[in-house]
């Protein structure tokens, strides 16, 4: 079938995919992808699963990718041999059975988005800007390069698909506010990275300036191609569960384009028929960096860009996101809820959860601190079907990991610290220490 999408505005102004555009030329709104969606129900529900069954985790290039699997449904324009694909997708569901009983859940499962290639959820929605980019260079596009502006996680998930594609990467950091693990991921990729004596939102704002420039490509979340591969989470936990929907999705929000893609990909698979109801979602601040918590103590009719406070969850430290009006009419659309987490609710949820099998990053511990507050508050019923969304993979964040289990003295103890015990190597001592040991994980599981 003759599949397609184009860009489009609130207006109805439309352009095709191809051009290098990212607000309206006459409304300034940000432009998001339509599918034409008459040619999209030709095919039936049972018809789409049975094609997304087929081709998940498949070899076949590129369509065993969690993204290019739902080609249709995502970039039907781009050709195959122009698609950039790292195997994107795919990501286990972990049953945090251990964990969820702890809470009083008994069906808790945690999306575990950081499992992928440059560790955390970007890649989804990388491959298609990417691919995009490829496939308007084949065409003899006067594209130089593609950049962006990012906490850490962005930057890493672009240079390692523009340096697999071949195409230069610039990437702007705000110096001193991403793990060296996250740096270190550009610079070896060989893009260009240049980092900034100001915050997320300073380098945001230079690399929307840059991309007046039609030579330099978009990367950050203005860009809705990013939002058209994040937007197959939705599609891919719901296959994981033989196409049953959830009752509650929890997801940390920063710059707000994975809420939006979370819904997205919901409504589309809602109008598709493949799904007959929706889910309730929770977006998941840091204290710290709460505008869109503090739009939602308005009831969404105010919003105030703020200065980002520092906080552990480096990844979603922004005050000025730029998909806050898609994320506020999803959450309107999914009868969401928004709340937030200090630091230190943030990082003992976190160390919590890792008790039971997990290693979160601090990102999802603002996830998991929210998710308690729904449960104590009852909000979350017991038998609910709750999926946290873990955006990036815990070995990116090892000070924070460090700090917490590394006390200096003085300081409030942790609720969950954990330190190693010097002894000198005898048996007797060893012994003695494993009994203490065990004695109190026994009194402590009784709690």
């Amino acid at each position: 079938m003759n599949y397609n999408a184009w860009f489009e505005c609130d207006l109805g102004c439309t352009y095709p995919l191809t051009e290098i555009i990212y607000r309206c030329k006459n409304c300034d709104g940000l432009l998001k992808v339509k599918h034409d969606l008459d040619v999209l129900k030709q095919r039936s529900a049972d018809d789409w699963k049975t094609l997304f069954e087929n081709r998940y985790m498949s070899t076949k290039y590129p369509y065993g990718s969690g993204v290019w699997g739902k080609k249709e449904l995502v970039c039907p324009n781009i050709d195959d041999e122009n698609v950039i694909s790292m195997c994107e997708g795919g990501t286990n569901l972990f049953w945090a059975d251990r964990y969820g009983s702890q809470l009083g859940l008994s069906d808790l499962w945690i999306k575990q988005c950081g499992n992928s290639h440059t560790g955390s959820f970007k890649d989804l929605g990388m491959t298609v800007l990417v691919s995009m980019v490829n496939q308007i260079m084949s065409d003899s596009g006067n594209i130089k390069a593609v950049m962006c502006a990012s906490t850490g996680d962005t930057s890493a998930s672009l240079a390692a698909y523009a340096s697999a594609a071949g195409i230069p990467a610039i990437i702007l950091l705000p110096k001193e506010k991403v793990t060296r693990e996250q740096l270190i991921q550009p610079i070896a990729n060989g893009a260009l990275t240049l980092s900034l004596e100001t915050d997320f939102d300073g380098c945001m704002a230079i690399v929307q300036k840059l991309a007046a420039r039609k030579e330099f490509y978009l990367a950050n979340s203005i860009n809705s191609l990013r939002i058209e591969g994040q937007k197959t989470i939705s599609i891919e936990i719901v296959q994981q569960f033989d196409w049953e929907v959830p009752d509650w999705i929890i997801i940390p929000g920063g710059n707000l384009g994975n809420v939006s893609a979370l819904g997205l990909g919901f409504l589309m698979m809602y109008e598709l028929g493949i799904i007959d109801r929706l889910p309730r979602i929770a977006c998941a601040q840091a204290q710290r960096a709460n505008p869109l918590y503090r739009s939602y103590q308005t009831g969404f009719t105010e919003f105030k860009a703020i200065t980002a406070q520092s906080t552990q969850a480096t990844a979603i430290q922004i005050g000025n996101p730029v998909s806050i009006q898609r994320a506020i009419r999803v959450l309107k659309k999914f009868d969401g809820i928004v709340d937030q987490a200090t630091e230190t609710e943030l990082a003992d949820a976190a160390a919590r959860a890792d008790r039971t099998g997990l290693f979160n990053c601090p990102h999802t511990g603002v996830a998991l601190a929210v998710l308690t507050k729904m449960v104590e508050r009852k909000q979350i019923k017991s038998d609910d079907r709750v999926i946290v969304i873990s955006t990036a993979n815990g070995l990116k964040f090892p000070d924070f990991k460090v700090a917490y289990h590394n006390v200096t003295a003085g300081e409030p103890t942790p609720q969950f610290l954990n330190t190693p015990i010097e002894l000198e190597a005898e048996y007797e001592n060893v012994l003695k220490q494993i009994d203490k040991h065990l004695a109190n994980r026994v009194i402590y599981s009784k709690l």
